[in-house]
């Protein structure tokens, strides 16, 4: 036993000593040791940008450039119910017009933080892959779009790229906002809106979430393009590679619209952008502080400054103008007047466009800010009016393209317009009193039918009552 238990002790000793050795040769020769294979990282690439899938069929029906006549909804004011619904309700409304292209003001959801009292304003993007809740929902939206393009009308979405609401979740990527020297994002420079923080497009992540946005629509909702809010702060490059973007996407005829009046805008892919210059010489002439010919100087230069088969929109109001100037029927100092000058926006080059409610001379100061719902039982000549302006231009190629002799006179805006061997003339009393307009030599004895398709011969002169029109077409 004895003898077991001291070999056990040796045994021992032996094995210490083997470990001693082990760990004493790891130490002084670990450079030669076998180093621990780790197994291999295994990185996950971030999964890769698909558009949304397509929701119906793409629409065929987008109208040619000279053909389209623009209807801006500003969905708050537009009906009792204020939503899409309300818009869907007057579709037929719209339609008789002669209208074909719908521009819907922004439908997302409307910032809180910073905003303008009492509802936001719409042009405080929250989200801009979201349906703003105030006007319903993504169904009813697709609804909305479904319907129009049955009606074979076009619809374009409002877009706001130069800025943001404080509370969008973009904010969260300073980067992607301008800052002050401290570091601090700031509104748009040179503007007092300080319910939106202005973007950066020096920034390439932001530049490509925003034209995935804009992709998202025209999968998600089968819109046909975009009017571009403040799209001169906006640069070239983006407006350039953006849009060529998405002409790229199959099967589509897209619309841009931009709110800016750059020749440049028209190299960047828009096909129409505004006529700053038409609509503050119209309102001048009316309130007698221009004078009809001037209409003329104003038409050619904005023509002029046109590239790329683009051109103006035309208008006598809008959202922004109503609710700085007024209504139409306070700019053009009465329903009359109103009716007189959406004669000259339709006539002269360009696409017409009608912001909703002045087909009913509404004098109605409809705030982007509230709920303000238009009357449309009033005035049922004027929308009878405009429904026979729109069909003279609809049938009158020469309206659209022809080539304009302008007449020139004291009190009243004449002009002739040719295209292939058939013209057209317009008599626009722009005062509120009678005038008599005396008919040029080249056009005595001339045999013209009316708006209303009764013969009209031009002798020496012709008597307009105030704010008279006379719109003829060649027999």
């Amino acid at each position: 036993m004895m003898k077991y238990i001291y070999n056990q002790k040796i045994l021992r000793l032996l094995l210490s000593g083997l470990l001693i050795i082990s760990l004493a040769s790891c130490k002084k020769g670990g450079a030669e040791s076998k180093p621990v294979v780790k197994p291999p990282v295994v990185v996950t690439p971030p999964p890769s940008y698909s558009d949304p899938a397509a929701y119906g069929t793409p629409f065929a029906g987008v109208p040619a450039q000279k053909d389209m006549v623009m209807y801006e909804v500003n969905i708050r004011s537009f009906s009792q119910q204020a939503n899409f619904q309300g818009v869907i309700n007057r579709l037929d409304s719209i339609k008789a017009l002669g209208v074909n292209v719908i521009w819907l003001m922004p439908t997302f959801p409307v910032g809180v933080l910073k905003s303008v009292p009492p509802l936001g304003s719409p042009y405080a993007v929250k989200d801009y892959t979201a349906v703003n809740t105030e006007f319903g929902d993504l169904t009813s939206l697709r609804k909305l779009v479904d319907l129009a393009h049955e009606k074979n009308m076009a619809v374009i979405f409002d877009w706001v790229a130069d800025h943001t609401s404080w509370d969008n979740d973009w904010i969260k990527n300073k980067s992607w906002y301008l800052q002050d020297a401290a570091g601090n994002i700031i509104n748009p420079p040179g503007t007092n809106w300080a319910d939106v923080a202005a973007l950066n497009y020096n920034n390439a992540d932001m530049k490509t979430a925003m034209l995935r946005a804009l992709r998202y629509w025209i999968f998600t909702a089968n819109i046909d393009g975009y009017r571009c809010d403040y799209a001169d702060a906006v640069p070239d490059d983006f407006w350039q590679s953006t849009i060529a973007n998405l002409n790229a996407i199959p099967n589509r005829k897209l619309i841009f619209l931009a709110e800016g009046n750059k020749k440049a805008q028209f190299g960047d892919g828009f096909q129409l952008n505004y006529a700053f210059d038409f609509y503050e010489n119209l309102k001048g002439i009316f309130a007698d502080k221009k004078t009809p010919s001037t209409l003329f100087a104003t038409q050619t230069s904005e023509m002029n400054n046109v590239a790329n088969g683009g051109t103006k929109l035309r208008y006598t109001t809008n959202h922004d103008k109503n609710n700085e100037d007024g209504s139409p029927a306070t700019v053009y100092n009465n329903k009359f007047g109103s009716e007189a000058a959406f004669v000259l926006s339709s006539c002269l080059d360009g696409v017409p466009l009608l912001y909703n409610g002045q087909e009913v001379a509404t004098d109605k100061l409809m705030s982007i800010f509230t709920k303000d719902p238009i009357n449309w039982a009033v005035n049922p000549d004027v929308t009878a009016a405009y429904k026979k302006i729109l069909s003279f231009r609809k049938t009158n190629e020469a309206v659209k393209t022809g080539t304009i002799t302008p007449y020139y006179d004291a009190d009243v805006v004449a002009f002739k317009k040719t295209l292939q061997g058939k013209s057209v003339l317009v008599l626009v009393n722009v005062h509120n009193k009678t005038v008599i307009f005396n008919i040029p030599e080249a056009l005595k004895g001339s045999a013209w039918l009316d708006i209303d398709k009764k013969q009209f011969t031009l002798s020496d002169n012709v008597t307009l009552q105030p704010y008279e029109y006379k719109l003829l077409s060649e027999k």
